[in-house]
């Protein structure tokens, strides 16, 4: 019970309200550093992915291959492969048509931490570099 005369805080309500501060002000300060950290992986990822999209683009469809390289703080890897088309999906034409040669592009890009990416797709092959 408090007189007329006193005012203010007690001693232990102060502490108790410090401490409710500091875990306040503790638990900010992990959210703004993991919400960094995550922008950070976030724009990793996506360099990543536009240098995989690039360097498919940029592929030599006319062959198989295997192509690697370092570009920043990335390394990455293309590899080409032919895909062999079932008979019954050929497609038959005036003239005997030639089979479609299908490749198999994939890339992948890796960098710090193990992460990585891949992409992959499927393209007709170019010229007659390739015989089925």
């Amino acid at each position: 019970m408090r007189r007329h005369g006193d005012s203010g805080f007690t001693l232990l309500e102060v502490l108790v309200a410090m401490v409710v501060l500091s875990v306040a002000i503790v638990t900010l300060i992990q959210l703004a550093s993991q919400g960094l950290r995550l922008l950070r992986v976030s724009g990793e990822h996506q360099e990543a992915v536009m240098l995989a999209d690039r360097l498919a683009r940029a592929a030599d469809v006319s062959r198989e291959a295997v192509d690697t390289g370092h570009e920043g703080s990335f390394d990455w890897e293309r590899r080409t492969r032919l895909v062999v088309v079932p008979g019954d999906l050929t497609p038959v034409g005036p003239g005997g048509a030639d089979t479609p040669r299908l490749l198999s592009l994939s890339v992948t890009v890796k960098w710090a931490g193990g992460r990585s990416v891949e992409v992959s797709t499927l393209r007709l092959a170019q010229g007659s570099g390739i015989t089925p």
